[in-house]
């Protein structure tokens, strides 16, 4: 098990108000010899604020221990302090906190010596022993207590385990790695191309209420959309249909008649003006039958709607979702006009607007994408696998003096709404190596960049740091050193009790 040792020991005046309220005549503490250890494991961290070590003589250790996974005091579990050297381990236990997070462990050691300092802890996170270098057991005469190879100087910030524990708060040792280089700008999404229609209507029609289509609806390929009923003029199908049985039965009873006057007019028995406006009115209704089934026939149409008449279906030509219905139930259109709106919803193209410099280093395959949405939503990740380059623009755009740069991404709308804008960050296949920290532990200090870093438990540094580079949630940033203890989380709450220190110090007891 690896773990990141850091030491801090601290002078009585610098303790006491932790220390002296439980042993203001402890022969021990006489000495002025209390000390501190921080100590990190994978699980926990340790802050141990330990009185003087003698030989035979009672100490209290409070140890101070954080579960490092959310960073929340331990409430519940045991505290062992084990010292080991020659001979079997001196064990001391403790089962029960005094407050949350705070163990006190009696410490009495046999015997005078150098011992390796370890913590014991049983916890929700398991079992863990973490070393924490070592401790010299001494006499009531001239205790003992931390050994450290080097000093370290003492921070300048003091931050309390219970204002950690009461906020958003976690650490995390620095490390090198690397980050790609990078091209930021704004963008948009769209649909691929050919990953939008319209539909229209091809001739004069009615909008049939039943199947009813509405943003959203996925629908696939040959699916019905809308449906029309055809108009010939300013009259639907189901009108000249209507129409042309009426005239026909009309022109039936015409004949009829004509037939009818044109025998009586050889008996003599109507006139002839009478014959001949009998005949006016059959051809009358005859022109109008021949031009209700002209109507009929220009209409054309399949399948049937359920008034009776003849509906013709708008279909997808694809599989995707409507994204605009422009027009309602029963609604008369002309020939051209646009009834609904389709795309294709996976995949996406993001279009970047990058400066003309930016836009010649793109070269091969991009190292991955992040996009970053308004409102703070977080940053999308896309690796190389999810994404390809599609085209670069080879002209300047005058509007906004940038290149288009298409990149098609393996995303839904469901993800990625189209039509959205995104701050796009495209990831170039060079590397940089350095010291890359979460862009959480970086703190806005009046225009200027500050890092926190921990001494020991309740002891912090402020750093100025340069940023060199960004890539989503993580900054290549100068001015760490690799080991280092770095607050993640929480670095603006120790900013804030560093502006209130100038008053009254806050304190705490065990």
């Amino acid at each position: 098990m690896h773990c990141r040792l850091m030491f801090a020991a601290l002078l009585l005046l610098a303790t006491s108000g932790c220390m002296q309220a439980e042993h203001p005549a402890d022969a021990v503490a006489e000495h002025d010899d209390s000390w501190a250890v921080t100590a990190w494991g994978e699980r926990y961290e340790v802050f141990a604020e330990t009185d003087a070590l003698a030989a035979g003589a009672g100490a209290t250790s409070n140890a101070h221990v954080t579960i490092l996974d959310g960073f929340a005091p331990l409430v519940e579990g045991a505290v062992a302090v084990v010292l080991r050297g020659p001979g079997p381990d001196q064990v001391f236990r403790q089962d029960r906190a005094k407050r949350d997070g705070i163990f006190p462990v009696e410490v009495q050691p046999a015997t005078e010596g150098t011992y390796e300092l370890f913590f014991r802890i049983d916890g929700p996170a398991g079992r863990e022993e973490i070393a924490a270098g070592r401790v010299r057991v001494g006499t009531t005469a001239s205790p003992g207590g931390t050994m450290t190879d080097e000093e370290v100087a003492s921070g300048d910030i003091s931050f309390l385990k219970e204002q950690q524990w009461r906020t958003a708060f976690a650490t995390a040792p620095v490390a090198e790695a690397t980050l790609n280089e990078s091209l930021s700008a704004p963008a948009r999404v769209t649909p691929t191309a050919g990953g939008e229609v319209t539909l229209t209507a091809a001739f004069n029609a009615s909008v049939a209420p039943d199947p009813w289509p509405y943003p959203g609806l996925d629908v696939e390929k040959g699916k019905t959309v809308v449906r029309l009923l055809p108009r010939s003029g300013e009259r639907s199908l189901p009108e000249l249909q209507a129409e042309v049985t009426s005239l026909t039965a009309e022109i039936d009873a015409a004949r009829r008649r004509v037939d009818r006057l044109t025998e009586l007019l050889r008996v003599e028995a109507t006139s002839a003006a009478e014959l001949e406006r009998a005949r006016a009115a059959l051809a009358g209704l005859e022109a109008r039958l021949q031009s209700a089934r002209q109507g009929v026939g220009s209409s054309g149409g399949q399948g049937t709607a359920p008034d009776g008449g003849t509906a013709i279906a708008m279909t997808a030509p694809w599989s995707g979702r409507v994204a605009e219905v422009m027009v309602t139930p029963g609604e008369t259109v002309a020939a051209g006009a646009t009834l609904a709106r389709l795309v294709k919803v996976r995949p996406l193209w993001i279009v970047m607007a990058l400066r003309p410099e930016d836009a010649a280093r793109v070269e091969g395959k991009p190292a991955g994408l992040l996009l970053r949405r308004s409102g703070g939503s977080g940053t999308l990740e896309v690796g190389p696998e999810g994404m390809r380059l599609v085209s670069r623009a080879p002209e300047v755009d005058p509007r906004t003096a940038s290149i288009n740069l298409i990149v098609e991404v393996d995303m839904s709308a469901s993800e990625l709404a189209i039509g959205s804008s995104v701050e796009a960050e495209l990831l170039l296949p060079v590397e940089r190596r350095g010291i890359v920290v979460p862009a959480s532990a970086l703190v806005d200090d009046s225009g200027v960049f500050v890092a926190y870093v921990q001494n020991d438990g309740e002891s912090f540094t402020r750093r100025e740091v340069r940023v060199v580079a960004r890539q989503g949630e993580r900054a290549l940033v100068e001015g760490l050193r690799p080991g280092e203890r770095l607050v993640t989380a929480g670095g603006a709450a120790i900013r804030r009790s560093a502006l209130l220190s100038s008053g009254a110090p806050e304190g705490h007891v065990h």
